[in-house]
């Protein structure tokens, strides 16, 4: 068999399933082996609406038996998305079938109303800062007034002495 693989028709090498080495390259692939502990993680496939609608369209084209099969395999889509690209048009055509997945992007107007709480917070934090001050001045003020009368002098009809 290795022997028919290296002749082959014409001098090229028959092509072999994945994973299959010949032995001429046995040595380069096992210098070359993947790392058992280090795994790929798999991208999630993502489809744009086009292409969704030209699927549905084949699908409906398919008539005999097995040929939307056939599409999903050659595809390599599973039947589930099809019923939900289904829904999805039905639902709103192009702008459902565009929809992004995953989290909505923020508000801007939340950031805004942040902002401007986060300000009126610091506002009202500096008025009652002023109204402590103001309410000290006036106390300052009273003391001095009273500690700066004059002892000596009496009022007119006052009782002191």
């Amino acid at each position: 068999m290795l022997e028919l693989e290296m002749k082959g028709a014409g001098g090229r090498e028959a092509e072999r399933a994945v994973g299959e080495r010949s032995e001429a390259a046995g040595g380069a692939a096992a210098a070359r082996a993947p790392d058992p502990e280090l795994v790929e993680r798999p991208l999630r496939r993502r489809f744009s609406a086009q292409y969704k609608l030209r699927i549905l369209r084949e699908a409906e084209a398919c008539t005999r038996l097995g040929e939307i099969g056939a599409l999903l395999r050659r595809e390599g889509l599973y039947s589930s998305l099809l019923t939900e690209w289904r829904r999805a048009r039905e639902a709103g055509a192009l702008q459902a079938l565009s929809r992004p997945r995953g989290r909505k992007p923020p508000d801007p107007r939340d950031a805004r109303i942040a902002a401007l709480e986060r300000r009126a917070a610091r506002a009202e934090a500096e008025l009652e800062k002023a109204r402590r001050v103001i309410e000290v001045q006036g106390n300052v003020s009273a003391l001095l007034g009273q500690l700066l009368e004059p002892r000596g002098a009496i009022e007119p009809g006052s009782t002191e002495r």
